[in-house]
């Protein structure tokens, strides 16, 4: 059987579709006329992303993971070296062993900005702190060692696909970064994530607040691909079976 099965697509779809009906539905359930709040709820809500969380789940389940070892409602919390413990999004804890451990997250307008900063630090200091965490032990004897993803879904709009400026008062910042999008940056964070070795495995996703209902996405870059995550958190399963 092979690593992805060829409908993976159709499960991304759906977790996309999920996203933006469960953003609708908790909108619609705030009081009428108060949209500042409506907007905060329909993006802090955290049910939004549990399609992602299915998607995954149906992956693991096709490689052969027992659904007793896949955690993604409750048992989510990890320790860490400069924090007690970390709450990941979801987690595969076979026999004992930690064999992933994966977030999903998303933005959507209007503040890219401050969002994108915030984004980049969680990211990088929560695979600083889960390494660090490995290196003295805290996980046992792992065989093989974590699989840890990142999976972005990004609204695709004017916002998040303009060229923004940077403040260079004292150095110039790198050349990749001028005239970029928040697009173009989540593209070079999530690549850089894995490049560093600080993630295994990185996705990124596009989609219209139109066509995403539909299940409508885009994949900006290739090696950032869902099905690329996908194989490799599966190979990682794999590889696992074969050292028991």
């Amino acid at each position: 059987m092979p690593l992805v099965p060829d409908d993976y697509s159709l499960h991304v779809k759906r977790a996309v579709a999920h996203y933006w009906q469960t953003l609708v539905r908790q909108s619609k359930r705030q009081k009428k006329g108060d949209a500042d709040r409506g907007a905060r709820a329909a993006v802090t809500g955290g049910k939004q992303m549990n399609g992602f969380c299915d998607l995954v789940s149906w992956l693991l389940a096709k490689n052969e993971m027992p659904e007793a070892s896949i955690y993604t409602d409750a048992e989510l919390t990890l320790p860490g070296f400069y924090r007690p413990t970390k709450k990941w999004d979801m987690l595969v804890v076979h026999d004992g062993n930690l064999v992933a451990a994966i977030e999903f997250k998303s933005q959507k307008g209007p503040s890219f900005g401050n969002n994108f900063n915030n984004r980049a630090e969680e990211a990088i200091g929560t695979a600083t702190d889960l390494w660090e965490a490995y290196e003295k032990g805290a996980f046992g004897v792992q065989r093989p060692r974590p699989w840890l993803g990142w999976v972005m879904l990004l609204e695709d709009c004017d916002g998040s696909t303009g060229a923004v400026g940077v403040d260079e008062p004292h150095f110039p910042v790198f050349p990749e970064f001028k005239g970029s999008s928040y697009a173009k940056r989540y593209e070079l964070l999530l690549r850089k994530l894995v490049l560093q070795k600080l993630f295994d495995g990185s996705s990124l996703l596009m989609s219209t607040a139109k066509g995403g209902p539909r299940g409508g996405y885009a994949e900006p870059a290739s090696d950032l691909s869902m099905k690329k995550f996908l194989a490799g958190l599966a190979g990682q399963v794999r590889t696992y079976k074969a050292s028991l």
